[in-house]
């Protein structure tokens, strides 16, 4: 005959960290409307969960490529961590941001963006450096459409030239 008999706490440690209902490593996305390539996303892992609240991880980073209807990349945005929480269109990306506008050459660098795609904003108000070729600009803040053809850094500061 064998008993056993267990801690309560010792139980419980093991119920601390819900399991995702989905997992996909080295993963490469792409979305299309159309027939028309618009993004491409690229992530070593995602991870999905659906209890409390949908939201899928991208722990090990993420990179988003937005192209145009002649497949030209337009935009990329990088990030080393990124949540998105699928019930509310919200996508928090975090840990060294980089925006790349291939149109017109600026390379911005933030802590962290929200993206909410139901409003068609992207912002941050976090620290900004924006560069575009010997050009370097700071500001306390960034805001954008979507499509990127409405960026503005907030209390923009640096060396700016003007052209008469």
């Amino acid at each position: 005959m064998a008993a056993c008999s267990n801690d309560m706490k010792d139980i419980s440690r093991f119920d601390r960290k819900t399991p995702p209902d989905q997992t996909l490593k080295d993963a490469r996305i792409w979305r299309s409307e159309y027939g028309r390539l618009q993004l491409e996303l690229e992530a070593p892992s995602i991870v999905q969960y659906r209890n409390p609240d949908t939201r899928t991880h991208y722990p090990d980073g993420v990179n988003l490529r937005f192209y145009d209807n002649d497949l030209n990349l337009k935009t990329s945005i990088r990030a080393n961590k990124a949540t998105s929480y699928d019930e509310r269109d919200i996508l928090y990306a975090r840990d060294s941001v980089v925006i790349i506008d291939y149109a017109t050459g600026d390379t911005i660098y933030l802590e962290d963006i929200t993206w909410k795609s139901s409003e068609d904003v992207i912002y941050s108000n976090r620290p900004v450096r924006a560069v575009n070729g010997s050009r370097v600009t700071f500001g306390d803040g960034f805001v954008s459409n979507a499509k990127f053809t409405n960026l503005r850094v907030t209390r923009q500061r640096g060396t700016i030239e003007f052209q008469e």
